[in-house]
């Protein structure tokens, strides 16, 4: 039986990622901007501090046999990993969006504010993943500025998360069997540490383009 499958959410933080957090209910203190570019010049012009980052990146073979040879690594040399990380599989075609997106809101419920439901946000994820995240997510969907594809349509881009937890950096993919931890980060340091390992991804598949890098940051305004 074929697994079930949502319209991506397309890469404009100001439609999909914006709409969808507020969607459940987030405050807008802190929002989605593009990470325009990786040198530190283009990289101060990020508000801060940064809680989450969000990589689309293309799913190519270079990808693939990189992340078989990773899940085979980590099975031999377990990693610690916090128990305070927020990680869900993804078993739902195309949901990899929505699947960052509650990544990084998750696993940053000291820094977010949300309404009426602050105190009980992981009961929140808990009902929508299994009730009604898909009327959310595919009313973000509908509302990108690109005409959204066919169920049925494959996509070969993929969403991931980074986040800081406990000082670590981690990286959740729901793709994967379990976060990758990627060394030790600071809230100061975090844009930083996460935009290099987005370097590591650019860097196995030069020839390719399509890549975005997303923030969320405390609203400065």
């Amino acid at each position: 039986m074929d697994s079930p499958r949502w319209l991506p959410l397309e890469s404009n933080p100001e439609v999909p990622c914006v709409q969808f957090v507020s969607c459940l209910g987030m405050k807008s203190t802190w929002q989605f901007g593009d990470v325009y570019g990786l040198d530190p010049e283009l990289l101060s012009m990020v508000p801060r501090p940064v809680c989450a980052v969000l990589l689309l990146f293309p799913v190519t073979e270079k990808y693939e046999a990189f992340k078989q040879e990773e899940e085979e690594k980590l099975k031999d040399q377990r990693q610690e990993v916090s128990p305070d990380v927020y990680f869900i599989k993804q078993t739902i075609g195309n949901a990899c969006g929505t699947i960052g997106l509650i990544h990084a809101v998750a696993n940053n419920q000291g820094h977010l504010e949300f309404g009426e439901l602050q105190g009980n946000t992981l009961c929140l994820f808990s009902y929508f993943v299994f009730q009604s995240i898909r009327v959310t997510h595919e009313s973000s969907a509908q509302e990108g500025q690109t005409e959204a594809p066919s169920l049925d349509e494959k996509v070969n881009l993929h969403f991931i998360a980074f986040v800081n937890v406990g000082g670590h950096l981690y990286e959740l993919d729901g793709r994967k069997p379990f976060p990758i931890v990627h060394g030790k980060t600071s809230e100061d340091t975090f844009l930083e540490d996460a935009v290099e390992v987005c370097k590591i991804f650019m860097a196995r598949d030069p020839q390719e383009v399509r890549f975005t890098i997303i923030a969320l940051s405390k609203d400065s305004y």
